[in-house]
C-alpha cells in the first residue's frame, strides 16, 4: 500500500495536463515501466471508466490501487494522486497561492504541458498499436477524434463511444459455449449512492451539509470529465459565489498538477471561509465520491461480463474510441495550450524522441522541458 501512495503522489505532483494526459501517465507507470497490470487489464479498467460519471483519471488511478492492494490500495492512490492538487489549491484559497503573475513560474509550468504533449503523444501511439489493430478499430479511432475535432463536446464524445460499442458488439461472434453468469454487482454499493444522492439534499440544514450535498450531486451527474463539473457546480453553488471567483479557480485548477475535480477544493475553501481546511476537504470528498461508490459496485461484475462476446466485442469499440478520444485531446487542449511557437515544437519534438527511442526517464525529461522553457524566457 506504501509503493502505491508513493507512485501516484509522484504523479500527483508531475501530472499536468488533463485527464488525457494522466491517462498516459498511468499507462506508461503501471502497465510499461511497473508492470502492476497487463496492457488488456489496463484497457478494460480504462473502458469502465469511460462508461461511468465521475472523474475519468481518478477513477482509473483508484481502480489501478484496488487491483494492487485492494480498498487500502484503491485509498492510497487517491490520496497520493489528489494531494498536490488539493494542497496548491487550498492555499490559493486561503491567499498563499499569489505567485501566478511570476514570469519564472509561468516558464516553468510552460515545460510542464510540454512534457504533458509529449506523454499524450506517446500513449496514443502505444495503445493504438494496441487497440486499434483491424481497420474497423482504427476507423473508429479515426472517425472518434475527427468527430470531436469538428464537434468538441460532451454530447459528441457519448455518441461516438456508443455507436463504437453497438458497431462492434454486432460484428462479434456468438457464442459458442455455454452462457457465461455474469456476478451481480455489489448492492450494498449501489444501495448507499443512491441513498446519498437521495438523502444528502433533504438532510442539508446549514452550510456545510448543503456543500456536501451540492458537490456530491454534481459528483454524480459529471460524464465527459473534470470540464463538466464546472457549470454543474456553477448552477448547485453559484448564488454563494461570484462568477470570477469560478473563473479563477477554473483557472488555477488546469494550472496545478493532478485532476481537474480539485477544484472543489478551492471552492470549497472559499464557500466555508471560517473553516477553509474544512471545507475544502467535505467538497473534495464529495464530489470525488459518487464516482469511486459506482467503480467499486461495478468492479466485481465488469470481469464476468467481458467473458460474453458481444460485451467483449463492445469494449474493443470502445477502446479504440478512446484512443480517438486520447488523438483528439492531443490537439485540444494539450497541444494548442502547449505549443505556442516553433521552438515549443522543437522542444516538443526532440523530448518525443528522447522519450520514445533513448527511453530518457520521465523525470530527467521533466527538467530538460522546464529548464530549455526558462532559458526561452
Amino acid at each position: 500500500m506504501g509503493k502505491v501512495f508513493i507512485q501516484f503522489l509522484w504523479l500527483g505532483c508531475v501530472g499536468f495536463g488533463g485527464p488525457a494526459a494522466h491517462i498516459g501517465y498511468f499507462q506508461r507507470t503501471f502497465v510499461t515501466r511497473l508492470g502492476w497490470l497487463s496492457q488488456a487489464e489496463f484497457a478494460q479498467l480504462l473502458a469502465l471508466c469511460q462508461l461511468l460519471p465521475g472523474p475519468a483519471s481518478s477513477q482509473l488511478g483508484f481502480a489501478i490501487g484496488r487491483h494492487r492492494a485492494g480498498l487500502g490500495g484503491a485509498l492510497a492512490a487517491f490520496l497520493g494522486f489528489t494531494l498536490p492538487s488539493f494542497l496548491l489549491l487550498l492555499a490559493a484559497a486561503i491567499g498563499l497561492g499569489q505567485a501566478g503573475t511570476n514570469l519564472w513560474l509561468d516558464a516553468a509550468l510552460h515545460g510542464l504541458k510540454l512534457l504533458a504533449l509529449v506523454v499524450v503523444a506517446d500513449a496514443v501511439l502505444t495503445m493504438s498499436r494496441q487497440f486499434c489493430k483491424s481497420r474497423l478499430q482504427q476507423g473508429i479511432m479515426v472517425a472518434t477524434a475527427a468527430a470531436l475535432w469538428w464537434q468538441p463536446g460532451l454530447l459528441t464524445q457519448s455518441a461516438m463511444l456508443i455507436g463504437a460499442a453497438l458497431l462492434c458488439a454486432r460484428q462479434a461472434a456468438p457464442a459458442n459455449s455455454h452462457p457465461v453468469s455474469a456476478h451481480p454487482p455489489h448492492w450494498p454499493t449501489l444501495i448507499l449512492f443512491g441513498l446519498l444522492f437521495v438523502g444528502l439534499p433533504w438532510l442539508a440544514q446549514g452550510p456545510a451539509s448543503q456543500l456536501v450535498a451540492d458537490f456530491y450531486r454534481a459528483g454524480s451527474l459529471v460524464f465527459g470529465g473534470g470540464h463538466v463539473v464546472l457549470p454543474l457546480l456553477q448552477e448547485s453553488v453559484g448564488h454563494s459565489l461570484s462568477q470570477p471567483q469560478f473563473l479563477t479557480g477554473y483557472s488555477l485548477a488546469q494550472l496545478v498538477p493532478g485532476p481537474m475535480f480539485s477544484l472543489a477544493s478551492y471552492l470549497g475553501a472559499l464557500l466555508l471561509p471560517a473553516t477553509p481546511l474544512l471545507g475544502a476537504l467535505l467538497a473534495t470528498l464529495a464530489l470525488f465520491l459518487p464516482g469511486f461508490l459506482l467503480l467499486w459496485a461495478m468492479g466485481p461484475c465488469w470481469q464476468s461480463w467481458l467473458a460474453r462476446p458481444r460485451l467483449a466485442g463492445a469494449v474493443t469499440g470502445i477502446n479504440a474510441a478512446v484512443v480517438g478520444l486520447l488523438l483528439a485531446a492531443l490537439y485540444q487542449p494539450v497541444w494548442l495550450s502547449a505549443v505556442l511557437a516553433p521552438a515549443d515544437l522543437a522542444l516538443a519534438a526532440v523530448a518525443f524522441y528522447l522519450l520514445r527511442v533513448i527511453r530518457l526517464p520521465i523525470l530527467a525529461l521533466a527538467a530538460l522541458l522546464v529548464g530549455a522553457s526558462l532559458l526561452l524566457i
